[in-house]
């Protein structure tokens, strides 16, 4: 007779097939604690029934490597032959509900829950009538699980399930593109209305996690996808950083039921221990899978925290103690290959004290947070100063978000210049990372760089009251009356924009004077809808005195100067100054230059030459750039507006996530741009669409598109 942990470990089992059995690199779940989490039981209450099935014949261990999990070799478990005849007959047996739905961005797996079914049901019945949840309640309690559970019983009725987990450096965009499956508007309101829709349920899990940078952002987007989709379920510690949002039903997740705690723990274990301990701890789920046959009943009542501290940090050894630092520490969750010192993850593993999603990890929040409040401040320092050094022996923009964050938390004063240098090479990558360090380093530092740095970020990501805020931290300057004219214009105030800009003019270098005047004819020249006129007039390029720059400043003015003089000609149809344009520019760049065969397309493309939407196809299709690709696809769109080819529309779709920088000002505008064009092309989409176009054409400071696009849409509505 199987018992019922047998039964869902062979059923568990089942699902891996026997290639498993020679592979040297095997998944997480095959070893003992990946079936013990599955099975949401302690390590220790599958050890009797795994010993009783290995006798029986039905399965085998082995020692092998486990996936992500490092060098150390693990013990996972296989069936065997008869145990898979035994597996098969028990799914047979199996009523699974069917999942008839779609789950779109990083559902965890799930998991056994006991003694939650009644608030299961009632949370399934609550999202289905369309209400929104918050499910609150305490770390390690199981919110993760049952939100999980939930999602699992919505797909089962045939509804989309769209998961997304919060860390340290999300924001709206990064769980718009776990909702959406890759690249995200970064408006709320487009997000949602590109994610919502009948019988979509939105998640957002671990939603403490957010920073402070981020949360209001991320409130706009909870509200915003509960007026596009049918549900939406947060999880958050409590309180949740948004408190309780407009139209949403708080649910106060509890521990469990004495009689359903004590399922959690070993069969061998008597009924009147396992209620002593189910009791002491409150019924606390992490709690009781933390707990060791081997140590005492903790004392009634005591808090989960004090626990953890006192009893189960303590029997940690040596090297799980400094693993567990050095993850605890971390600004978020890391590869075992990524830790300077990974002997102690196997004893972390082991002792239920990790959290894994694929290959990252991280402790459990709950030992997070307490072994945390629990280092002194040396020994943290310690940590930040240990790890900042082996950060700084790695490349990449995720290594220098890391370094950052210790050298930041190191105790020691950081240069201002190499922190700037970090900053925009993380921001490349992700801006949202960016902003969280930004926000550190500032509240560090007096640096006057450091504050304007934050004011670009911010200004870029389209974060007015950011920007305004440390603007207001910033002494009076010319630079400081640049960028009071961007927010300005990010405001849609652009006469005061203007003002601010000459006025600002008057004071700055020659050089940073002539580059922010060719900066504002090149935004005015962009600051249109595709087909629509520009502003821009050949006597204001002229107008603009390049010769008291010195020769290397001067020689990239001329050549900007030129490429805008070029464009100004071609949309006049003034051919002899296109020419002479086109003639200075193969002076500077040479006649085999990429850029000019561009340029040479747009010409064609504009005059509707015979051929030039061949020419257009045949420059997309060799591009080895996705910028000159891009800007080709667009001039092509609107070149063949009346109808478009197939293939351009295909060429258009395979450019649409694309990566453009959001700290240049020409890739702005340019995502605006292509968000522009997914509106065009993609009818049923248009709403989101143009949403996120006129969010993105007012971050690039083209407020006369922006408003010509939102009356556009309104129109069209």
């Amino acid at each position: 007779m199987i018992g019922e942990t047998q039964r869902r470990l062979l059923l568990r089992l089942a699902e891996f097939g026997a290639e498993m059995e020679k592979s040297w690199d095997v998944p997480r779940t095959l070893s003992l604690p990946g079936l013990a989490e599955h099975l949401g039981l302690v390590r220790s209450a599958i050890h009797t029934p795994l010993k009783e099935l290995q006798t029986s014949g039905l399965i085998e261990t082995r020692s092998a490597h486990v996936m992500g999990g490092g060098s150390r070799r693990r013990t996972i478990v296989h069936l065997t032959a008869l145990g898979r005849e035994r597996a098969e007959a028990l799914a047979s047996e199996e009523v699974v509900p069917e999942a008839r739905g779609r789950s779109v961005g990083p559902l965890p797996d799930s998991i056994h829950l006991r003694g939650r079914a009644e608030v299961l049901d009632h949370m399934v019945e609550l999202l289905v009538s369309g209400q929104h949840l918050l499910l609150s309640g305490l770390p390690g309690v199981g919110k993760t699980s049952l939100a999980r559970a939930a999602a699992g019983g919505l797909l089962s009725l045939g509804w989309r399930v769209r998961w997304a987990t919060a860390g340290a450096d999300s924001d709206a965009s990064s769980i718009g593109g776990m909702w959406l499956d890759g690249a995200s508007p970064a408006a709320p309101a487009a997000i949602a209305a590109a994610a919502g829709g009948a019988k979509t349920l939105l998640v957002i899990d671990e939603a403490q996690e957010l920073h402070s940078r981020h949360v209001e952002a991320v409130s706009e987007l909870v509200s915003a996808g509960a007026e596009a989709a049918t549900a939406v379920l947060v999880a958050s510690r409590a309180p949740s950083p948004f408190g309780l949002p407009n139209g949403f039903e708080e649910l106060r997740l509890e521990g469990l039921a004495t009689a359903d705690a004590v399922g959690l723990l070993p069969e061998d274990v008597s009924n009147e221990l396992a209620t002593k301990v189910a009791k002491a701890l409150g019924g606390h789920p992490l709690a009781l899978r933390l707990w060791s046959p081997d140590e005492a009943v903790p004392e009634e009542g005591v808090a989960v925290q004090e626990y953890v501290q006192s009893t189960v940090l303590a029997r940690l050894s040596e090297d799980g103690i400094g693993t567990l630092g050095e993850l605890s520490l971390s600004p978020v969750p890391l590869k075992v290959s990524e830790l300077e010192d990974d002997s102690g993850t196997a004893e972390l593993d082991d002792s239920a004290v990790l959290r894994w999603a694929d290959t990252l990890v991280e402790p459990h929040h709950l030992i997070r947070n307490v072994h945390r409040a629990a280092l002194s401040d040396d020994a943290t320092r310690e940590v930040h100063s240990r790890s900042a050094e082996f950060w700084a022996s790695r490349e990449g923009a995720r290594a220098r978000r890391i370094e950052v964050h210790h050298r930041l938390n190191s105790g020691t004063e950081t240069d201002a210049k190499w922190l700037t240098e970090s900053l925009a090479i993380i921001a490349r990558a992700d801006s949202a990372a960016a902003a969280v360090i930004i926000e550190e380093a500032v509240e560090r530092s007096d640096d006057a760089s450091l504050r304007l740095a934050a004011v670009d970020l911010a200004l870029e990501r389209g974060e007015q009251f950011i920007a305004s805020g440390h603007l207001e931290e910033v002494d009076s300057s010319p630079q400081r009356l640049v960028r009071e004219a961007r927010l300005a214009r990010l405001s849609g105030q652009t006469a005061k924009a203007e003002e601010l800009e000459k006025e600002a003019l008057q004071d700055l270098p020659a050089a940073e004077a002539v580059r922010q005047q060719i900066a504002a004819l090149v935004r005015r020249h962009d600051d249109r809808l595709p087909g629509a006129p520009s502003n821009s007039k050949a006597a204001d390029v002229e107008a603009i005195d390049i010769s008291r720059l010195a020769d290397s400043d001067r020689a990239p003015a001329a050549l900007a100067l030129d490429l805008l003089r070029h464009a100004i000609a071609i949309e006049a149809g003034d051919v002899e100054a296109a020419a002479n344009a086109r003639s200075s520019l193969v002076a500077a760049m040479g006649e085999q230059h990429p850029r000019l065969a561009l340029l040479d397309l747009r010409a064609r493309l504009a005059a509707q030459a015979a051929g030039a939407v061949d020419a257009a196809r045949e420059f997309i299709e060799s591009a080895t750039e996705p910028i000159e690709s891009i800007r080709a696809i667009h001039a092509t769109l609107e070149a063949t507006a009346s109808e478009h080819p197939r293939w351009l529309t295909a060429e258009a779709a395979r450019i649409s996530n694309a990566d453009l920088r959001t700290d240049l000002a020409s890739h702005r505008r340019l995502a605006a741009q292509r968000w522009y064009w997914r509106g065009v092309l993609e009818p049923s989409m248009r709403l989101a669409h143009w949403r996120e176009a006129i969010s993105r054409f007012k971050t690039a400071e083209c407020s006369r598109a922006a408003s010509d696009l939102l009356e556009r849409l309104t129109r069209s509505l």
